[in-house]
């Protein structure tokens, strides 16, 4: 399995349509001149395509060695690239999108910016990951990331996986950085790799993290008091999708690949534009595949596209073992160089319960996804 990073938009990643440039939202939000100017730069400099990744970032796709340098321009011009390409990789923050004009979301999204983009910011590896899950309820427990600062029962939590301590929200960010300093002072990183999640089962959790969690929401499509949450066919959208969301409000990026539209109180008419809770294309969570991308191994979309009807909870289609549609467990059909193997409830590099099912014979059959070996 060959290791990939995250791409960012001065660090972008060879695809089989080209340059991934991945754009990092600030406090997680997009202004209308921004989503607006994104989608223009996608026409003009890609190929018009936009993903939105489970990182809640864009990105966008197609984009040519020649037409790269116009693009960052154009990016550099609405705010959205950062210094150097090492601080780009430290603003790896998740906000929650329902936060509140007058909740302390913006204000510490702000401050752990500057804080990571400090000189004497840790040095954390490209896939450490910060959660500011600082609305009235916390909803984003299941995201894969490193260090939360989430709303607890009486007040602000500094949380990790299967622990959290109070903190202030005069010394959230500094509490924060001086774990993400601990992981790494403990031996949290080994040949530039490594997440908190594997240190904490090597060596349990740091001293104090005992503090008890509020039980998280499930965010749901449709309205919120906020605007109303969309989703698209496999988190991605062209161009003029989004232009035309852009003239409904400003934008909200989240992890589960929807954007909030922040006002808007009904469900607009847009081709690719998912409105219902209940669309089958919500059950099914798919990587771009082959060709799009070279080391996928076989069709995923189709295939996905074909099986959503027929799917209950969860299915993920991956290109290949590394799974980056959706790295923890799910029913998975990773493609393999000789068909498709399926996981019951695992990732997509999980002990497959069957092997070799055919893209043909799943289409025929699908209830072949559901049934044990």
């Amino acid at each position: 399995m060959i290791q990939g990073w995250c791409p960012g938009a001065l660090r972008p990643m060879a695809s089989g349509d080209g340059l991934v440039v991945r754009v990092r939202a600030h406090g997680g939000r997009l202004s209308q001149a921004q989503a607006r100017g994104i989608a223009d730069l996608a026409r003009l400099h890609g190929n018009g395509l936009i993903d939105l990744s489970n990182r809640a970032n864009l990105q966008l796709r197609g984009v040519t060695e020649a037409s790269y340098p116009a693009l960052i321009a154009g990016l550099r011009q609405l705010g959205l690239i950062d210094d150097s390409a090492e601080a780009e990789a430290r603003r790896n923050i998740i906000v929650t999108p329902f936060w509140h004009s007058a909740d302390l979301t913006q204000q510490l999204a702000a401050e752990l910016t500057a804080a990571l983009a400090a000189a004497d910011a840790p040095a954390l590896p490209a896939k450490f990951g910060f959660v500011l899950d600082t609305a009235a309820r916390p909803v984003l427990r299941d995201v894969s990331a490193d260090i939360w600062i989430e709303t607890g029962p009486e007040g602000l939590l500094l949380a990790v996986q299967g622990g959290a301590k109070a903190v202030s929200a005069q010394d959230a960010v500094a509490q924060a950085l001086a774990l993400a300093r601990w992981f790494l002072d403990a031996g949290g990183v080994t040949g530039g790799r490594g997440r908190m999640a594997q240190l904490l089962a090597r060596i349990g959790l740091p001293a104090g993290f005992e503090a008890p969690r509020l039980q998280p929401l499930r965010a749901t499509l449709g309205a919120q008091a906020q605007g109303r949450l969309l989703g698209f066919d496999f988190g991605q959208m062209q161009a003029q999708t989004l232009a035309a969301l852009a003239d409904l409000g400003a934008l909200r990026l989240t992890p589960w690949r929807m954007l909030l539209i922040e006002g808007l109180a009904q469900a607009p008419d847009l081709e690719g534009v998912i409105t219902r809770a209940e669309d089958p294309m919500l059950r099914v969570v798919a990587c771009s595949g082959a060709p799009a991308c070279p080391q996928a191994l076989g069709d995923t979309r189709g295939l996905a596209r074909a099986l959503a009807p027929h799917v209950t909870g969860l299915l993920h289609v991956s290109g290949c073992a590394k799974g980056c549609a959706h790295p923890g467990p799910a029913r998975t059909l990773t493609a393999t160089p000789v068909g498709f193997d399926l996981i019951c409830d695992g990732p997509a590099s999980g002990i497959p319960d069957r092997i070799a099912l055919s893209a043909s014979e799943l289409i025929c059959d699908p209830s072949l996804i559901s049934k044990a070996p």
